[in-house]
C-alpha cells in the first residue's frame, strides 16, 4: 500500500509563487530599471530566465515534506513549541505566527 504524500503540482505551485515572489523583492530591493540583466546563456538574461524543478526533485520534496510533517504531528513537538510562544506572548490560542516562529528551529531539529 502506498502512502499518501503531496501532490507535485501543488508543490510545484507553491514553488513557482516563492521564486515569483523573491524574484520580485529582489527587483525591488535592487531598483534595477532593466539596463543591467546579467547574460548567463546563449540569448537568455538572467532576469527573464525563467525558474523550473524537474519531477524527481518535485516527488523528493514532495516525500520530504510528508517525512517532516508526519514526524512532527507524532510527538506534537510543534505544538508544544507554539504554545510556549503563545502563552509568553499572553495569547489564548495558537496562530499561525506562533508556528511561523518554530518552523526554522524545527527544520534544524529535523
Amino acid at each position: 500500500m502506498e502512502e499518501v504524500t503531496f501532490d507535485p503540482g501543488l508543490i510545484q505551485a507553491i514553488f513557482k509563487h516563492i521564486w515569483t515572489r523573491r524574484a520580485l523583492e529582489r527587483e525591488k530591493n535592487e531598483g534595477n530599471d532593466g539596463t543591467e540583466c546579467e547574460q548567463v546563456g546563449t540569448g537568455t538574461l538572467k532576469k527573464t530566465r525563467t525558474t523550473s524543478a524537474n519531477s524527481n526533485a518535485l516527488k523528493l520534496s514532495c516525500e520530504l515534506l510528508r517525512i517532516f510533517i508526519t514526524g512532527f504531528e507524532l510527538d506534537d513537538e510543534a505544538v508544544q513549541r507554539s504554545a510556549m510562544i503563545a502563552e509568553a506572548e499572553g495569547a489564548g490560542k495558537i496562530e499561525g505566527t506562533h508556528l511561523e516562529r518554530i518552523l526554522p528551529q524545527l527544520l534544524l531539529d529535523f
